[in-house]
């Protein structure tokens, strides 16, 4: 590496318009809304759907749950409940303030809040009308390695525990504190620690530092023609860090890999020192890999404060599509074979025909009468002509990226494909509007909530050959014990495949239900995951694919690793960590 080549990017300068909700997903200027006309509109103007009305969406919303969803009568969110008073240290605050500023030190009640959890539903459920229980007692900002280090140091001098936190998107509990934890807990919050340190376009590599959010990293690359390549959905919020934590996936993984294959070499502050290599080598062999204890630790460890990644040219050229086929096997059969007989684009991902109807149902008010004869000639030809049923067709979303020849060999290949299983173009735009949505239908759900519907995600992956008998079974069986329960109206309960391997695929499942007049509505949702969960897991599926364990799924963990492989992971932890200084207890490592 030449030194006099590198690119030293500017701090980057987080604007005042980027300001997060505490008490829901995303940016503070930004959510759904009911309207005086019984319409849900998105305020704020950050995203496609931004100040645009959905007329479909609440009519579809009461025929799919089967309820008669009143906008008046509205779940009174108590945001924030009952925030216990923190544990207090003033030998450990006395020692920080040594080398933390006053502006790095907070104890805010709410501020704490918000860094004990993430966004599974029982957390956000939680926050808004139950309680959280045990939170972390102060929260700290340090900007630089040789901060971490400090904090560490005197955390084991006064058992403290240290929970590193980055842009709090986790699904897991990974951030979650447990309630029989005595000592202070500090969390660490790592987004002051957001610099691109440096940028080598002549082999291709970056040091970023680990706070640095997706979105920013994204955005300061392009300036210099690169890309890191790694869009998870939550993009916008998360950070390296949290992608190194949690194994992160993205949905453009075909063309980058994942974040274990982005990333080259990664700086650690653990209880016993700093965890670093002296060069960062495409490849070696050296023994074992130590550096890959921290994929998927999920702060149990230490803490991650930066990381060198691969960079990728901006593409030549980036084109959207998309495909309608006439039902779920006919595309997973075309996936299947796409993956097997061609290089699949940056991203493909399939929607089951539930996911399709939603789809539909966030279409925005049309103003054009003209815009109005399209879509029904378009939707006459498609069901009328070439004959879809459309309680059977579903959809498939592309984005192509690369140059222009691989851009158009990859086009030829994936609708040559597409016509031998029965699929037809179905247009750019579709195809465009399809992957944008990922970012502002991520509001949904916390809008949801105010109108007694809970609802959340989950994944797996699973060999090409299980990936329809559990997509099928799934389903089936949160059907059958949601009648069983004589749970109101109708779940809603979907599937869509979002990452395809040689092996197999990503799956991921979308499961809500109305529940008003049900007692503890988020305990019962957990027991109905948990069913399913114990589904796939029968089914061949793995435990998750990319969101992590936590706390979550930790109870399953016996079931999927022998009793050594336990053993091992909990003799790390306490050779690493014997004073569990990094005690977020997440994947029952104490």
């Amino acid at each position: 590496m030449d030194k006099d080549n590198l690119i030293y990017p500017e701090p980057v300068v987080i604007g005042a318009d980027e300001t997060e909700s505490w008490e829901n997903w995303g940016f503070r200027d930004t959510s759904f809304a009911i309207n005086d006309r019984d319409v849900v509109e998105i305020t704020g103007t950050r995203y496609e759907l931004s100040g645009k009305e959905l007329p479909r969406l609440l009519p579809w919303i009461r025929e799919t749950l089967g309820i008669d969803l009143d906008a008046k009568d509205q779940h009174t969110n108590a945001y924030p409940t009952e925030i216990p008073a923190p544990v207090e240290s003033p030998d450990f605050t006395g020692a920080i303030r040594h080398f933390l500023g006053e502006n790095q030190i907070d104890t805010d009640g709410e501020n704490r809040l918000r860094h004990g959890h993430g966004h599974t539903q029982e957390e956000m459920f939680a926050i808004k009308h139950k309680k959280l229980g045990r939170i972390p007692d102060m929260v700290v900002y340090p900007e630089s390695e040789e901060q971490v280090a400090s904090l560490i140091a005197a955390a084991k001098e006064h058992d403290t525990v240290l929970l590193p936190f980055g842009g709090g998107t986790n699904v897991t509990d990974a951030l979650r504190c447990r309630n029989d934890e005595k000592r202070v807990i500090v969390s660490v919050d790592m987004r002051r620690m957001n610099r691109i340190k440096w940028i080598d376009k002549d082999n291709m590599m970056a040091c970023v530092e680990a706070g640095a959010v997706g979105r920013h990293i994204m955005s300061e690359l392009a300036k210099y023609g690169v890309s890191m390549g790694h869009e998870p959905d939550s993009v916008e919020f998360s950070t390296l860090g949290g992608w190194i934590a949690t194994n992160a996936s993205g949905m453009k993984k075909n063309k980058y890999g994942n974040i274990e294959d982005i990333v080259v070499d990664i700086t650690v502050a653990t209880a016993d020192g700093k965890l670093e290599r002296s060069s960062a080598a495409p490849r070696e062999s050296v023994g074992p890999d130590l550096r890959r204890l921290i994929f998927g630790s999920e702060g149990t460890l230490g803490i991650v404060t930066s990381a060198i990644v691969k960079l990728f040219p901006l593409p030549e050229a980036q084109e959207y599509g998309s495909v309608l086929f006439p039902s779920y096997e006919d595309g997973y059969a075309f996936m299947h074979e796409l993956a097997h007989t061609s290089t699949p684009p940056a991203s493909v991902r399939l929607v089951d025909n539930l996911q399709f109807q939603f789809g539909q149902a966030l279409k925005p008010a049309s103003n054009s009468s003209a815009a109005d004869m399209i879509s029904k000639a378009q939707k006459f030809f498609v069901t009328k002509i070439k004959g879809f049923d459309p309680y059977k067709m579903v959809a498939l979303t592309l984005v192509f990226e690369g140059t222009k020849k691989e851009v158009e060999r990859q086009q030829q290949d994936v609708y040559r494909i597409a016509a031998k299983h029965g699929g037809m173009k179905a247009g750019a735009e579709n195809g465009r509007r399809g992957y944008q949505l990922t970012y502002s239908i991520a509001y949904i759900r916390d809008f949801l909530m105010n109108y007694y519907i809970i609802a959340e995600s989950f994944e797996t992956s699973c060999s090409w050959s299980d990936a329809l008998k559990i997509c099928d079974n799934v389903k089936k069986v949160l059907r059958d014990e949601y009648t069983k329960r004589g749970l109101p109206g109708k779940p809603f309960v979907t599937s869509r495949i979002t990452q395809v391997y040689r092996t197999g695929v990503a799956i991921y499942f979308y499961f809500g239900f109305y529940y008003k007049g049900i007692e503890n509505p988020s305990e019962v949702y957990l027991e109905l995951e948990n069913i399913a969960r114990e589904e796939i897991l029968r089914c061949g599926g793995s435990l998750s694919h990319h969101h992590g364990i936590g706390k979550i799924r930790e109870s399953y963990l016996p079931d999927i690793m022998s009793e050594t492989a336990l053993k091992w992971k909990q003799e790390i932890k306490h050779g690493l960590d014997p004073q569990n200084v990094f005690g977020a207890g997440n994947q029952n490592l104490r």
